[in-house]
């Protein structure tokens, strides 16, 4: 079983989401160890990109407060080696295909592979344009993680069939950002998966709420939450470990015992 594959073993899976080097990376690792002891069962870690064009300005803004930070794909990676000293739950980047492009793509899936990422998401990469990658995440045992929007259709079946770690399902269309209300009918995009794969799909974009989580998971192996957390750390800054500590055991609580 790959390492993503064991936070689907206990149950529904709570995946938060948090931009590395908002507003610092000292900050960055209390909130994932905050994380992990609160029940996150999967860590989503972003690379900061100057134009992540599928964010919205939540996120967009904490992407552009960790650039001006002065953070880097280095030293991001140099966070995943001290947390991987006492974090042992599956962690991955998400991240734009110009990050890896620009580092260079084999450096920069090896470091990942050797600082113990278990898998990276690459949003702006077509799933028709994954061999780009897809050969070197093999060669050292990454998951390239697939995204289902409800735009895919009669794709599904075939993202489903050759997904790994397990399939992000994007609720809504647009970019990332916290919504009120979720329309789209995810329950027959689970069951195309479904009868493709067995592979785990968990539901991200728009979730805020406890409730919002719950149904979400309800209908899939588990809920994604970014923006939420993002706001915490924009309004909290480095006084945010603790806001997101109890968001997360929040959170984690609602689909625990589905």
């Amino acid at each position: 079983m790959s390492n993503i594959r064991s936070a689907f073993a206990n149950g529904k899976a709570f995946i938060p989401f948090i931009t590395c080097g908002d507003p610092d990376l000292e900050t960055t690792a209390a909130c994932v160890r905050e994380m992990a002891k609160k029940g996150a069962d999967l860590i989503e870690l972003g690379i900061p990109f100057s134009d992540p064009t599928a964010e919205g300005p939540v996120i967009q803004g904490a992407n552009l407060r960790a650039l001006t930070g002065g953070v880097t794909t280095d030293k991001i990676f140099d966070l995943v080696r001290d947390l991987r000293s006492d974090v042992s739950l599956p962690m991955v980047f998400m991240t734009y295909a110009n990050v890896v492009f620009s580092y260079g793509a084999e450096r920069f899936i090896s470091t990942c592979a050797g600082i113990g990422i278990d898998g990276i998401i690459l949003p702006d990469l077509p799933f028709e344009e994954k061999e780009e990658f897809l050969p070197l995440c093999h060669k050292y045992g990454v998951d390239l993680i697939s995204l289902v929007a409800p735009t895919s259709e009669n794709r599904i079946a075939m993202i489903a069939k050759e997904a790994e770690g397990f399939l992000y399902i994007v609720s809504s269309l647009g970019v990332t950002g916290t919504r009120s209300e979720i329309k789209t009918d995810l329950a027959s995009i689970v069951s195309v998966v479904r009868e493709n794969s067995d592979i785990p799909c968990a539901i991200g974009f728009g979730i805020s709420t406890p409730e919002q989580a719950r149904k979400m998971a309800g209908v899939s192996d588990g809920a994604i939450v970014g923006s939420a957390i993002i706001k915490l750390l924009a309004q909290y800054g480095k006084d945010a470990v603790p806001h997101v500590a109890e968001y997360v055991g929040q959170m984690k609580d609602a689909v625990r015992d589905l």
